[in-house]
């Protein structure tokens, strides 16, 4: 179980060597980078060239240091890497031969949780030219394995990721090491090498070790105790198996989990119809923000022991061996050939599995995307439509003020007048009266009209009449232009809701053929694993000699190390040519290399 990521600093963390920018200051660069090229080489020793750097930089201002420290860049995915380790409650350390002035910084940006470095002697703002610090004279191990004492822990549990000849004796100790972006002599001892500047690169290297477990290893080991040991001719045969066994155990570990996402991506967001009214809008993006959430919630986790359980035992072979010792051979041969069939069309499903998923997770990635674009555009319009409502309101307010106005000023009496004088109007021109009786009408419509000329309007009523008239007319032009404001986020959230149906349908058929894939996977490691007990029969029969190395040896007390592994390796593989086995490209070019012959 990792619980400790140890990282060096330079061209680790950030992207640049401190020392040779801060070398730019004194003008003494090009000295500073001969002397980083060298150690990082494993030329020199670390210590001489610390001490030799910093004696190069003697008078240079500490604050000019500081503002350099502040404008070195960090490495590509370094934010992201320490996140996701922190999150998933793995320690972050940074063991560096650097300095603090720049590795105090860094910390705090990152949330590093432990920093070791070396330090400028500095007196009047100047560096005097010495160092100090635990990394002068002592190794990054020596560190580390205070570090890790204090924190209860062993190497076993650490991941170390340097660059340079002076992470050497950390990545080699450490569970896991790995070199990123390094030289030739630190990828030499690494268990992974990383060359892309970018470290979510390491971090998925991490992730992998985090979610798998190698126990296959151990089983194989505790089956074989029971058998004759094998010959060496099929030491490398069966090694070769065995680690097909175990890489695709690892990648089963994670089934599990990888089912429970892929039920929950099942039910993603819910479309918006193309002619949905704003109502449907509003239910369709409730419901896809709740199922958005059960794709993020935690998963539930396969039972540990059931787990291991699965991954330990290989089927009971049933297997029928030949009479003859040369039959058996032949039988060998045939079931090399069959198992590595199985294991190519087993690693193709993985493939196609992997990347299906990948492309299932993208589309999931995009769904959330568009389901919020389709929330900001919908609270725009909502905002807009508080708006409108408002300016409603003014106007409808300014409307029934001026109704008021114009009444209390004596309207009201001047319309009934100008009634009645049409009404008698029209009588006299419509009917045929006596004469007295017309005199009388057009009397009463003259002393009407006296009546209404008497009438006169406040003018000051008429002036607040007509400032009232042009704020309504100005609260309804925003009306109009902020209903279509609003209209226009209203289509362009159902524009996103209806883009959610396509990627969901999208994501479900990536998920249908990632199942596929999956299942014809594990198909294909069962039958794998059958012809792993049929050759372990054969093996038996066939077994004598001293017995395979062990891949675990790597990480011996005697401290041996990849190169040596590989020279042993490769003579257990010439013993198996002179006996008249058959090798492969990869282990001609191990005999090469060692000069086997």
């Amino acid at each position: 179980m990792i619980k400790l990521v140890v990282f060096d600093l330079d061209n680790v963390i950030i992207d640049g060597e401190a020392i040779d920018e801060i070398g730019k200051l004194a003008n003494v660069e090009d000295e500073i980078a001969e002397i980083t090229e060298k150690a990082m080489q494993g030329e020199i020793d670390f210590e001489t060239s610390i001490k030799d750097r910093v004696q190069l930089l003697e008078g240079t201002s500490i604050e000019e240091i500081e503002k350099v420290a502040d404008e070195l860049p960090l490495m590509p995915g370094a934010c992201d890497t320490i996140t996701c380790l922190k999150n998933k409650d793995v320690d972050v350390a940074i063991i560096s031969g650097s300095f603090d002035v720049v590795a105090e910084k860094v910390k705090d940006k990152l949330g590093v949780d432990t920093v070791y470095t070396n330090s400028f002697t500095v007196e009047d703002g100047k560096l005097t030219g010495e160092v100090t610090g635990p990394l002068v004279s002592c190794s990054k191990l020596d560190v580390l394995n205070d570090h890790v004492e204090k924190a209860g822990i062993s190497l076993e549990e650490v991941v170390a990721v340097g660059d340079g000849a002076n992470d050497i004796s950390m990545i080699e100790s450490a569970g896991c090491g790995i070199a990123f972006n390094a030289k030739d002599s630190v990828k030499e001892i690494a268990d992974i090498v990383v060359e892309e500047k970018d470290l979510t690169k390491v971090l998925d290297e991490i992730l992998n070790q985090l979610t798998t477990e190698d126990t296959e290893n151990d089983a194989v080991e505790n089956e074989e105790a029971e058998e004759v040991e094998e010959a060496p001719e099929e030491a490398a045969a069966e090694e070769e198996a065995v680690e097909e066994v175990e890489a695709t155990e690892d990648a089963d570990e994670e089934a599990p989990e990888e089912e429970v996402e892929a039920e929950a991506t099942e039910e993603e967001v819910e479309e918006t119809p193309e002619e949905a009214a704003e109502e449907e809008a509003e239910e369709a993006e409730t419901e896809a923000t709740e199922e958005v959430k059960e794709v993020e919630a935690e998963e539930p986790q396969e039972d540990e022991a059931e787990a291991k359980k699965s991954k330990k035992d290989l089927p009971k072979s049933e297997f029928v061996l030949a009479d003859t010792m040369e039959g058996v051979r032949k039988q060998k041969d045939e079931k090399e050939a069959e198992i590595a069939q199985i294991a190519e069309e087993r690693e193709e499903y993985n493939r196609i599995a992997k990347e299906q998923r990948k492309i299932r997770d993208e589309l999931n990635a995009s769904l959330k995307e568009n389901l919020n674009k389709a929330i900001e555009y919908r609270n725009e319009r909502n905002e807009i439509n508080k708006s409108v409502e408002e300016a409603k309101k003014a106007r409808n307010d300014a409307n029934n003020k001026i109704k008021s106005l114009e009444w209390s000023s004596g309207k009201r009496d001047k319309v009934k007048i100008e009634n009645e004088i049409k009404k008698i109007d029209k009588i006299i021109e419509t009917r045929v009266l006596d004469i007295k009786k017309e005199n009388q009408l057009v009397k009463n419509a003259n002393d009407l009209r006296k009546q209404l000329m008497d009438i006169q309007e406040d003018e000051s009523v008429k002036e607040e009449a007509q400032e009232l008239r042009k704020l309504s007319e100005e609260e309804h032009e925003k009306v109009i232009t902020l209903s279509e404001q609003a209209q226009a986020a209203h289509e362009e959230m159902l524009t996103y809701f209806r883009k959610t149906d396509d990627i969901r349908t999208a994501a479900d058929d990536a998920h249908k053929k990632f199942i596929e894939a999956r299942n014809n996977a594990s198909a294909k490691h069962e039958e794998f694993k059958a012809v792993l007990s049929d050759i372990h029969v054969i093996n038996k029969k066939l077994g004598s000699g001293k017995p395979r190395k062990r891949r675990s040896d790597k990480k011996s007390s005697s401290g041996a190390n990849k190169n040596r592994e590989e020279k042993e390796r490769a003579e257990e593989i010439f013993e198996k040519f002179k006996q008249g086995g058959k090798l492969s490209t990869e282990e001609l070019l191990l005999l090469q290399k060692y000069n086997i012959n």
